[in-house]
């Protein structure tokens, strides 16, 4: 266990630890620079002057490509060619995107650029992430099945996909501190974009071109986002097995369960967009200088989600339909903590407790998923339920700020609706 990197190999793989810290760190850095960016969009919308709509509607255009593409990239997975697919994940769609986005938006904050074109361009180039970005969490679960026997494969590629859990705690955390002399909000831009390049140079150099090799199978994982880690959906679908049939959604083995994970994730994207928004008006805080206090915000979200499903989730040995019922009643009381805020320490802990119920209700209805139906059909469904989990983040954050526009608190009203809702219907049918 405490072996230098560069020796060992992954118990039940061909891996080295060094090449599997590779394939981790280049979902690390993926997880980390998009939720770094989501804490500080909303001080910079502010700053630049544009109505929220835009930015919310810039994370629903990224989302809604990455929905789009990622099974594109997870089907040319399962073929040759996993590491140069990793490569273009983390080249073009990270470090290129990332650092186009900190050109477009450093001009728009020095007034060089007008708050409109400021914002077209940067969804035109944040586009990359959304189209290429995707490549890199399924050829890295693929080149890790290849290399890994199937008995353990369920352990490793979990392990690997526990990388995106940490970056949505590690980017909000770094993020304040690389807003920089010059740079200012635009800074974690530009950082990110240089820890892009080094990760990218170190999977050049250092991970072996697996082309020819055994097949392996990599899976679509929803958009990287605070407070949304995987939940072994996509691990399931990457272990290899194959389904009979196509599943549908509305597979009445499943159809409840899709429906409360559609209806949750709305709810948590809705609020998971204007929560900056509203750090910003109701501590009254100035945009440039504010990105401290949302990254504690959302950092504090993230953590109550792994505490969740790291933590209690273990130790409650709860059935998939009491997650679901009971996470929705926390993050539905969460959501009216949150309204009654009038500090930063209220706001943070109404968030943490809101996310504490969304790391209860998303493996609930995972697993609820997973249990309806036989070994053969488990790609399938885990297929589905990643597509629930990532079509949140297309509508729910531009009608989270349409709503927002409308009364600050209406949207926090809403979801927490939803969710009450979602716990009546769930109590009977589920």
């Amino acid at each position: 266990m405490n072996q230098a990197p560069s020796f060992g190999r992954i118990a039940g793989s061909a891996l080295t630890t060094r090449q599997f810290l590779l394939l981790y760190a280049a979902m690390l850095i993926a997880a980390a620079g998009n939720t770094a960016l989501q804490s500080v969009m909303p001080a910079i919308g502010r700053a630049i002057e544009v109505p929220d709509l835009y930015v919310a509607l810039t994370f629903s255009t990224s989302a809604a490509l990455w929905v789009a593409f990622a099974p594109i990239w997870a089907r040319l997975a399962d073929g040759k060619g996993r590491k140069p697919l990793i490569l273009l994940g983390v080249g073009a769609g990270f470090t290129l995107s990332s650092l186009l986005c900190g050109i477009v938006l450093l001009l728009g904050l020095k007034g060089l650029v007008g708050p409109l074109l400021t914002f077209i361009l940067f969804a035109v180039v944040r586009g990359f992430y959304g189209i290429f970005g995707c490549a890199t969490p399924s050829a890295t679960q693929a080149y890790l099945a290849a290399k890994t026997r199937r008995s353990a494969r369920v352990n490793a590629l979990a392990g690997l996909a526990s990388s995106f859990s940490l970056g949505t705690i590690v980017g909000p955390a770094l993020a304040p501190l690389f807003v920089l002399p010059f740079l200012g909000l635009s800074g974690p831009l530009f950082v990110f974009a240089v820890l892009g390049a080094l990760v990218f140079a170190f999977i050049l150099a250092g991970l072996p071109n697996d082309l020819g090799r055994r097949r392996g199978r990599g899976a679509a994982m929803s958009y990287p986002s605070v407070a949304s880690p995987p939940t072994g959906a996509s691990v399931r679908a990457a272990t290899g097995q194959r389904m009979k049939k196509r599943l549908r959604w509305h597979d009445p083995r499943i159809r409840g369960w899709i429906l409360a994970g559609v209806a949750s994730n709305h709810a948590m994207a809705a609020i998971l967009t204007v929560v900056g928004f509203f750090t910003i008006d109701r501590l009254g805080l100035d945009a440039r200088g504010s990105e401290r206090e949302i990254s504690l915000v959302m950092m504090a979200g993230a953590a109550a989600t792994l505490a969740a499903q790291w933590g209690l989730i273990p130790r409650l040995g709860w059935s998939p339909r009491m997650l679901v019922l009971v996470g929705s009643l926390v993050a539905a009381l969460g959501m009216v903590a949150t309204m009654l805020a009038d500090s930063l320490y209220a706001i943070v802990l109404g968030f943490a407790i809101q996310h504490l119920g969304f790391g209860l209700v998303r493996p609930g209805f995972t697993a609820g998923a997973s249990l309806a139906v036989p070994l053969a059909e488990q790609g399938g469904v885990a297929g589905i339920v990643t597509s629930a989990n990532g079509l949140a983040f297309v509508a729910a954050p531009t009608l989270g700020i349409l709503a927002y526009g409308v009364d600050a608190l209406l949207p926090f009203t809403v979801c927490a609706a939803i969710l009450l809702i979602l716990v009546a219907w769930g109590w009977r049918r589920l």
